[in-house]
């Protein structure tokens, strides 16, 4: 199918986009990579009567330190996220978790702000960026705000940002030296996820010190499962341990049932994937 008609604009920085979406009304949309929005579009799914393009704005790409935290612009692709050498050394999961986004020619082209701004429950971003305590810069109008990851996803396909407002960075704080893995399960290879893990360790001397866990697609959001952290967190990192863990994954979910998997199969998908990933996380 064709879009319907819309305006296109393509400011040149962040203050000339936050003024076109402004000026543009509610029903403008703003478009990063296109990955998600494209077909949208095409399927009239939406009808803009403005787009406005990010991808002329050289300050929302790229990943950088600010003290004890990694700024990653919104509109850095999922590839340069997934090679970045500072998000390998202090925030492994999301290059994990990057490295699984549908195929290389996605991942050259869509970017972890829009991916995360389109807030798909079946998206594997968000679960990451929540499991490391992120925070979402957002800029509009009336200044920047900050709103961390816990309440940034508020429903289905639906975030805490205004409609006259830009995601412009996400803010990592560094998780040096934790190991991470990201575990998805899909029907087809560069499938959404039917059930995703997000788990990140920090282990010392054999004890797993640190752990942070949480779930794609069993709930409306990302969800973190407090139950395994706490399992896990002070006992020996070894297979007992994460099996234990584990079994508690599912609890406080609410995963639907559709045409991919029932409750009772998502259910057992993460808590089968949570060992999984912490496993190939601690190293065993």
């Amino acid at each position: 199918m064709i879009p319907s008609v819309f305006d296109y604009v393509a400011p040149a920085s962040l203050d000339e986009a936050v003024a076109a979406l402004a000026s543009a009304g509610e029903d403008a949309k703003v478009i990063a990579g296109g990955q998600s929005l494209m077909p949208v579009l095409r399927l009239r799914l939406a009808a803009p009567t403005v787009l406005v393009d990010l991808g002329r704005v050289p300050e929302l790409r790229g990943v950088r330190e600010d003290g004890d935290e990694l700024v990653i612009g919104a509109m850095t692709t999922h590839h340069d996220v997934m090679h970045d050498p500072l998000v390998g050394e202090h925030a492994r999961l999301l290059a994990e978790a990057a490295s699984t986004v549908a195929d290389p020619q996605i991942r050259h082209r869509g970017t972890i702000g829009g991916a995360l701004v389109h807030a798909d429950p079946a998206g594997d971003m968000g679960a990451s960026v929540l499991a490391l305590d992120g925070t979402f810069t957002a800029v509009g109008p009336s200044g920047r705000r900050n709103v961390p990851a816990a309440d940034f996803f508020e429903d289905y396909f639906t975030t805490a940002l205004a409609d006259d407002e830009i995601l412009a960075e996400i803010r990592i704080p560094k998780h040096t030296g934790w190991a991470a893995h990201y575990e998805k399960f899909n029907r087809v290879a560069h499938a959404w996820s039917i059930v995703g893990v997000a788990a990140t360790v920090a282990v010392e001397n054999g004890t797993v010190t640190q752990a942070r866990v949480a779930l794609t697609n069993m709930a409306s959001v990302p969800i973190r499962a407090r139950g395994v952290e706490e399992l896990l967190t002070g006992r020996p990192a070894d297979a007992d341990t994460i099996r234990t863990a584990a079994e508690h994954a599912a609890e406080g979910t609410s995963p639907i049932g559709d045409g991919n998997a029932d409750v009772e199969y998502r259910t057992h998908l993460a808590r089968v994937l949570t060992r999984r990933a912490v496993t190939t996380a601690a190293g065993l």
